[in-house]
């Protein structure tokens, strides 16, 4: 307010100083005639002094207009320069706070600064008393350590005074049984660290073999069913019941001599059972069966065309399963008679397991260890898929499946890592390599699986194996077959060598063994078929 109050005083000052000047001019004119004071004035006087007036009064308004038009300039002037005044103070003021907060600032900054030289300077003055200490202790420990330097120099030379007159020793005779004690306690020293090594590296070694098991279980997702003896034929018609036993059941006893397997025909509507052990033989009886049905015309010698047919069809099945199974693993250059091999495990089980499904499970479980070991995985696979092959020969070939697979394999051109994996997997010849090693690994994982395998199944399998081979045993015998899940051995003896009362001999023969070699529920009955057929054509 005190720059405004300064600027009306002048406007005021300029109005009254123009007023002043006004009447100064009327005063000077007036007085400035020539007529006399005293006389009076005329009209023309007067109208003059009043024009005069007049005329100053204007110059008086203008004076004025002038003065107050000067004073509002000057009044904006002023209130211009008090505004900039203003906006400089509060830049000012503006300014002298960010200075001062930057001060407040870099003074907070600075006492950090010193509080952590003055920590820093505190912890060097107590790392200084503690080197100061330890080299005081270490000091007192080399001290310590001399004297008992000198201890033990005077122990140990009058032990060696007392060993020398105790022991008759010289000097170097007690120095080398002193080598020796060090000696032994430095053995027994070593052989603890071995141990112990030897301890870790066999933990660490378990708990990664454990992993590794542990992920190729995981990373396996096959299924597995349990394996049947039984297959089920749907029929047409009831009406075809009929057919299939033929008159007085020629068409049944014929199907069953040729196939060796047992048709089962009950009150079950449209279906047949097939029964038998060997699911080769059940699976060619059935396809046998099927194309009967189909054509329609059932009698004993179209029962044998069909079933050579179809002995054809499963072959050319097990070579399909064969080359499936490698596309499955990514094997391609692999011998046609090894591939032909694994196709009829399609058929083969070991304790209710499949071979060919056991062999594809444990080369894809050999193939993840390897990825985890990083070995060579095609290598892994090959001796995996390959190490059960000799099951396909166990009954035309006699040995362990694991020697007769190793020598197939090596005949056939393997390599000699995969004929070893295949003939250690059982641990009849000893392992020498890491793929022998894993390949058992392998096969132990996929068999010992939960469900897997089944030891009843396994166990009946074997005793209707051991059933036909008791009977085959005998001389004049051409086929056997084990029926109705083992309660009955039906014996097909040769007609020209074999007569009627040596069958009857044969049929208690083999009764006898089966009762002193087998353990079995219930009895079996041994019928010995001897039949002479002729057959001629009409032309």
């Amino acid at each position: 307010m005190g720059p405004l109050v300064v600027v009306l005083m002048v406007a005021v000052l300029v109005l009254a100083f123009g007023m002043i000047v006004a009447l100064l001019v009327v005063v000077r004119r007036t007085s400035g005639g020539s007529v006399p004071r005293a006389a009076k004035p005329s009209p023309e006087q007067v109208q003059a002094v009043h024009e005069e007036l007049e005329q100053a009064r204007e110059e008086a308004r203008e004076i004025r207009h002038k003065a107050e038009s000067d004073a509002e300039e000057i009044l904006r002037r002023s209130e211009a320069a008090a505004e900039s005044a203003a906006q400089m103070r509060r830049e000012v003021e503006e300014e002298s706070r960010i200075l001062k907060s930057e001060l407040k600032e870099l003074r907070t900054d600075l006492e950090r600064r010193e509080a952590r030289l003055a920590e820093r300077e505190q912890r060097l003055d107590e790392e200084a008393r503690r080197h100061s200490e330890r080299g005081r202790k270490l000091a007192e420990t080399e001290v310590e350590l001399a004297d008992r330097r000198e201890e033990l120099l005077r122990v140990e030379e009058e032990r060696r005074v007392i060993l020398e007159r105790v022991a008759g020793l010289t000097g170097e005779q007690a120095k080398a049984e002193l080598v020796r004690e060090i000696e032994n306690q430095a053995k027994r020293e070593a052989a603890l660290i071995v141990r112990e090594i030897e301890g870790q590296a066999r933990k660490e070694g378990e708990k990664r073999a454990t992993k590794i098991v542990t992920l190729a279980v995981q990373r396996l997702a096959a299924e597995q069913t349990a394996e049947s003896v039984v297959s089920v034929l749907h029929l047409p018609g009831d009406e075809m019941k009929g057919r299939i036993i033929g008159r007085e059941g020629r068409n049944i006893r014929a199907f069953e001599s040729t196939t060796g397997v047992n048709l089962i025909i009950d009150d079950t509507p449209e279906a047949v059972l097939l029964s038998c052990f060997d699911p080769v033989r059940r699976e060619t009886a059935r396809l046998t069966l099927e194309k009967l049905v189909l054509d329609g015309r059932i009698h004993p010698q179209r029962i044998e065309e069909a079933h050579d047919r179809s002995r054809q069809e499963v072959q050319d099945l097990c070579a399909r399963a064969g080359e499936d199974a490698l596309v499955e693993l990514g094997i391609t250059d692999m011998h046609p008679e090894l591939t032909l091999l694994l196709g009829q495990l399609r058929y083969r089980t070991s304790y209710g397991q499949n071979v060919l499904k056991h062999l594809i499970e444990s080369a894809h479980i050999a193939g993840i260890m390897a990825a985890e070991l990083k070995m060579n995985q095609a290598l892994m696979k090959r001796c995996a898929l390959l190490h059960d092959i000799g099951k396909a020969l166990t009954h035309e070939v006699e040995g362990s499946h694991a020697l007769i697979g190793a020598e197939i394999a090596r005949r056939y051109g393997e390599e000699e890592d995969v004929v070893h994996a295949i003939e250690a997997h059982h641990n009849e010849v000893e392992v020498r390599t890491v793929e022998a090693v894993l390949t058992q690994a392998a096969d132990a994982i996929s068999g010992s699986r939960p469900g897997a395998r089944r030891e009843s199944l396994e166990a009946y399998v074997k005793r209707l194996e051991r059933l036909e081979e008791i009977a085959q045993s005998y001389e004049g015998v051409e086929k056997v077959f084990a029926m109705q899940a083992g309660r009955e051995i039906r014996v097909m003896v040769k007609p020209d060598a074999i007569d009627d009362i040596q069958a009857q001999v044969i049929a208690r023969d083999v009764a006898k063994q089966v009762e002193e070699e087998l353990t079995y529920p219930g009895q079996i009955r041994i019928t010995v078929v001897r039949e002479s057929r002729a057959t001629e054509f009409a032309r």
